[in-house]
């Protein structure tokens, strides 16, 4: 079972940040990330509420509990600079087709497993 330091890692490895970096955004010591990594530490409310508050589009959900999606959907940040609001709108589309594809091939993956199983019960009480 993955604990939110790992779910932190995954985070820090999606934005392509160093754990230095990451902790230096957050306010937190040099070294703090990796750390409790190492000692499969639990991180601190305020150090969830730091995060949460600089990196808003994560998911706290999915952060604390590891349900969900990584990123908020309706927080999601795009940056405006340098885009029409019709590109925008295309790369908001473009995002919400990319997260339906996932989504399925996620679902599809898990009724392969759950058959799996079925069939492998279905083997073990029939022998």
């Amino acid at each position: 079972m993955t604990k939110t330091i790992d779910r932190i890692i995954q985070f820090i490895q999606y934005k392509g940040l160093s754990a230095r970096k990451f902790d230096m955004s957050i306010g937190a010591s040099n070294g703090y990330t990796l750390r409790m990594k190492k000692n499969h530490a639990s991180v601190g409310s305020d150090v969830i509420e730091n995060i949460v508050r600089t990196y808003p589009q994560l998911n706290l959900i999915w952060l604390i509990t590891g349900e969900g999606e990584m990123l908020d959907s309706d927080k999601a940040v795009i940056p405006a600079e340098g885009f029409s609001k019709s590109q925008i709108k295309e790369i908001e589309q473009i995002v919400e087709a990319k997260i339906r594809e996932r989504q399925e091939r996620e679902l599809k993956e898990m009724l392969e497993e759950i058959a799996h199983e079925i069939t492998k019960r279905t083997r073990s009480k029939n022998n």
